[in-house]
């Protein structure tokens, strides 16, 4: 993690390992809370969060103490960064619903998507020789059968397709295909599953045997990634943080899964959902309460507190 300015660094030697805001979040231990904002510009001037399993709720929806919280952001002068593993066509209309305007970053990183213009600005593409190529190779490492697969099409279509037994519950907008059709059209990436094997050593096979050609992240149960090389959230926050003009240290970022971990590292402060992966939890600055609880709006409701 990015490391808070000298006077909290300073504090926090002092804070025990268990202190909790009165808001019930947590703190990793040694680690102290960041202040609320006084007048002037808010102490983090840049919020990044996660969709699925941060901002979003089980049914997909943001809450109306969450969407009171980014309001506050709002009032404060700071900007709202959305962060997902979904690519721009899929995440639109949760954007839309919440009114968010101007830069997203999509696709694990892999996208910069104007959300105001509804344009996507960068869209990285992934090989399908290599992609097939790796899923063979890992098959071989896992020696465990054939792997369930699904890809997301080229820009701007975005279309998720899979196999017959990708899933138990195929939704109706996704694409049925033969593993062999998965490579007949341009993809930004391929999606792995084993039902018998772990995704964790699914991931750890994936990253072995595509090292330096590929990147490999895990964003949800079942779903192992493989995406062009260097692609990563951290990678796409600092793309559009860029061109927004925002350093580490002015950011905040929330997530709850290990394609996750980019993004909090790139943050000056890194807070993890209640419901969280435990990876992330390890390397996260705050533990807030579980995107049901509404999470988000509690940490954010501390920061940006009118004075």
């Amino acid at each position: 993690m990015h490391t808070a300015d000298t006077a909290d660094a300073a504090v926090s030697a002092s804070v025990p390992a268990s202190a909790v805001s009165v808001t019930g979040a947590v703190a990793a231990p040694g680690v102290l809370l960041p202040r609320p904002r006084t007048a002037g510009r808010p102490r983090f001037p840049l919020v990044a969060t996660d969709l699925d399993g941060t901002l979003l709720r089980k049914d997909l929806t943001v809450s109306p103490r969450t969407r009171e919280a980014l309001a506050l952001v709002r009032a404060a002068g700071a900007r709202h960064l959305v962060v997902t593993g979904r690519p721009a066509a899929s995440c639109r209309e949760f954007l839309v619903a919440i009114g968010y305007r101007g830069l997203a970053v999509c696709g694990q990183g892999a996208q910069l998507y104007d959300a105001s213009a509804d344009r996507l600005l960068v869209s990285a593409s992934l090989d399908r020789e290599l992609a097939r190529s790796v899923v063979e190779r890992t098959e071989e490492a896992l020696g465990a059968g054939p792997l369930e697969l699904a890809v997301v099409t080229a820009a701007p279509e975005n279309r998720f397709v899979v196999t017959a037994r990708f899933t138990d519950r195929r939704r109706p907008e996704w694409g049925l295909a033969e593993r062999e059709e998965l490579w007949a059209a341009p993809i930004e990436k391929v999606l792995m599953r084993h039902r018998a094997v772990a995704d964790g050593l699914v991931a750890a096979a994936a990253e072995r045997v595509g090292a330096g050609e590929v990147a490999v992240t895990h964003s949800e149960k079942g779903m192992i990634e493989v995406l062009p090389a260097g692609t990563d959230k951290g990678v796409g926050l600092q793309l559009a943080a860029d061109r927004m003009g925002f350093t580490p240290a002015e950011t905040v970022a929330f997530g709850d899964m290990p394609n996750d971990l980019p993004l909090l590292g790139w943050a000056g402060y890194g807070v993890a959902m209640g419901n969280a992966h435990p990876d992330l939890m390890a390397i996260a600055d705050e533990v807030a309460p579980s995107h049901e609880e509404d999470g988000v709006a509690v940490v954010l409701e501390r920061l940006f507190a009118h004075p």
